[in-house]
């Protein structure tokens, strides 16, 4: 098993979903991880089942709030070796002639400036560290067209861009900085769009998630637990040498859909 013993990690939205399974797995292996997320249950939940793990509530889409929420973490770990960005928002379904301006704004406001915000305030503690780590979580959406949802798209792609000038940026000082792209993950969230789907074609679950899987070379929807462990790795020694790479875990899709 690959070992973050002594790391100090901070897991933006990483009480749910994804956002906990990495948290689960940089706990298992060693690291001493800070949380923030805006759902406070959550948190509570989550603090219950893991108590080692320090949490805060924070909407990263607040500049001032992000700010504390870092140095919050900085001060409770005795500092940072390693970022993790994973909060996000999907945003709205609508093609761009009909995109609402607000909810354009919405999403960029959280997946990019938000992340850029924890990101910034966060590099002074990681130059501190002696191998420090960015993660981003982009998506497949960053890596091909994905109609209805270009706010999501265009943020998704737009932290490949980021995560690449940080890794030129951020090399002098030992910091690695890749983003991650998982596909669509196994969970209630695709059950309930593939549910929605076979309501609105007459079709069954099975027939809709075998249509969603067709441009897969591997049938299955992601395991959450694998781009957790990958996470890991990459913040390891095992990955020293990988910096300013876009990997996708999205078992060779060819498409987004």
């Amino acid at each position: 098993m690959t070992t973050s013993k002594g790391m100090r990690v901070l897991v933006t939205a990483g009480a749910g979903g994804i956002g906990r399974t990495i948290t689960e797995a940089f706990v298992s292996a060693g690291a001493s991880v800070f949380v923030c997320d805006i759902d406070e249950a959550a948190l509570q939940e989550m603090q219950t089942q893991l108590p080692g793990v320090r949490a805060s509530v924070c909407d990263i889409a607040d500049r001032a709030a992000a700010s504390r929420m870092v140095e919050d973490a900085a001060s409770a770990l005795g500092g940072l070796d390693v970022l993790v960005n994973n909060a996000g928002i999907a945003g709205p379904t609508a093609s761009v002639a009909e995109m609402d301006p607000d909810a354009w704004e919405a999403v960029l406001r959280l997946n990019l400036t938000g992340t850029f915000m924890v990101t910034q305030r966060a590099i002074p503690f990681l130059k501190q560290s002696s191998a420090g780590v960015i993660l981003i979580m982009s998506s497949l959406a960053g890596r091909f067209g994905y109609p209805n949802r270009s706010p999501y798209a265009t943020t998704k792609w737009g932290l490949i861009g980021f995560a690449k000038t940080l890794s030129r940026e951020l090399g002098e000082f030992g910091i690695r900085v890749n983003a991650i792209l998982p596909g669509a993950v196994e969970g209630p969230r695709i059950q309930q769009v593939l549910a929605g789907r076979a309501s609105a074609s007459g079709r069954t679950v099975a027939q809709e998630e075998a249509a969603a899987l067709a441009n897969q070379s591997i049938k299955h929807f992601v395991d959450p637990a694998d781009i957790a462990a990958l996470a890991v790795f990459l913040a390891s020694d095992a990955g020293r040498s990988i910096s300013g790479q876009m990997i996708p875990i999205d078992g060779d899709s060819q498409s987004a859909s």
